[in-house]
């Protein structure tokens, strides 16, 4: 299956947001236009913002076109607003839980946790980072991958657990106890643009 394999860095510069919560990111360098003194170019269209607002989301959780379809799919034919209810779907990705819960620093690393078969879930392995958790279900790491998911975690101060996620450091466990909300996602989204996007 076809992946980015580019420079991440370049993302957050072509949606104008950091993608990843880390200072490679986040530095205001960074966000600026490619080239010495940035695109002047004209305003952007009704298309253009919108297909901006998209890719921001896709490339905070590392997801392809194909993959971003079938959720904004599954997003509609569930009841409830489908902005929301595509944000809920994402954020309950085994990779992405495994961000929110700060044992990894970036999706990217938190995929790789995933694809190398380091992650339990309710205790049998899963090596699918797109795997959907459940209210309930408790996310664990092997013994093996331990030290380093520490390491992590203390790589990362001031990392804010959401709401919706127990963690418990001691067992490097994470628990998701209810479904999350759009104002515990921590970017910024309007999401009937994406919603208006597909229409």
């Amino acid at each position: 299956m076809s992946r980015y394999l580019g420079p991440k860095v370049k993302l957050s510069r072509k949606v104008g947001v950091p993608v990843a919560d880390i200072p490679k990111h986040t530095s205001k360098r960074q966000l600026t236009t490619p080239g010495m003194h940035g695109f002047r170019g004209r305003r952007q269209k009704d298309y253009g913002i919108r297909k901006d607002e998209k890719q921001k989301v896709r490339f905070h959780y590392n997801v392809l076109e194909r993959q971003f379809r079938r959720y904004m799919r599954e997003a509609g034919r569930r009841p409830g607003n489908t902005g929301e209810v595509l944000l809920q779907l994402l954020e309950l990705r085994l990779d992405n839980v495994l961000r929110r819960a700060g044992f990894s620093r970036t999706i990217w690393g938190a995929r790789q946790l995933c694809a190398h078969g380091h992650v339990l879930v309710n205790g049998k392995k899963v090596d699918r980072p797109s795997y959907a958790i459940e209210i309930g279900d408790i996310v664990t790491l092997r013994e093996g991958i331990q030290k380093l998911a520490r390491e992590q975690m203390e790589s990362i101060p001031g990392h804010q657990v959401p709401g919706w996620i127990a963690v418990n450091p001691s067992e490097l466990s994470a628990k998701c106890v209810s479904m999350p909300t759009s104002d515990q996602i921590p970017f910024d989204v309007n999401t009937n643009l994406i919603v208006e996007f597909y229409r």
